[in-house]
Parts: C-alpha cells; structure tokens; sequence
C-alpha cells in the first residue's frame, strides 16, 4: 500500500488485529507495554516497515517486524501479510495448573463430612 509514509504504532497495533480496539492499544502503550526497536513507545509514535514491535499482551509477548503499513483495519489474512511474527510459541496448554481440579478429601468439607463431624461432637 503505502511505500514511503508512516502510521502511529496505536493505530497499526490494531489494524493488523493484534488488540481487540484502538484504545485498548493506546492503553497498552501509555502503559510501557509496546516497545519499538527497544524503546517504549507512545501512542502516536510513527512506525515505518522494518520496525521491530513487542507488545505484552493477554499474558504474553508478541514480537513482531512490520513489513506493510496499514491504516485502517484489515481482515485476518491480509493482517498476517502486514508483519513477520517472531513471537516465541504460547505455553502449552498441558502446562498451565488445571483450575477446579483437586484430590478429593482436600480443600473444604462437604455437606456429608460436616454432618459426620456434627455427630462426633453430639450436636
């Protein structure tokens, strides 16, 4: 599209779909979580192709190399051509602690246990 001319790194961020909305990657880089070729980024910092973006996002971090500059919202396929991903893979989901498992007879006393435990004590 363009060859020459830059766009704001808030704007990009969310035209190429890395985040759900522009504001949420205004955020992002008001926060210090969008650094450009190593330094951190404000929202209307210009990028230009070949710049390097990390983004800490949704409990990882996206490194990506900008090969195009769009300036309005694109669909996933033409998104994916826009940059070089270099993220490291996401954890496998084996590895994440499986929430609401635990060994029965731990964690708190089920109706049954309390009752039995009131006949212990003669109430």
């Amino acid at each position: 599209m363009e060859t020459q001319e830059t766009v704001r790194v808030d704007s990009w961020i969310w035209s190429v779909r890395l985040t759900k909305t522009r504001s949420m990657a205004a955020s992002a880089c008001r926060a210090g979580h969008v650094r450009v070729n190593g330094e951190r980024a404000k929202p209307a910092q210009t990028l230009k192709a070949g710049d390097e973006v990390r983004l800490r996002h949704a409990g990882r971090e996206r490194i990506v190399v900008v090969q195009r500059l769009v300036r309005k919202r694109v669909g996933p396929p033409v998104a994916a051509a826009c940059f070089l991903d270099n993220s490291p893979p996401p954890p496998a989901r084996e590895a994440a602690a499986p929430a609401g498992l635990r060994d029965r007879g731990t964690g708190r006393p089920t109706k049954r246990d309390r009752r039995e435990m009131e006949q212990l004590r003669g109430h």
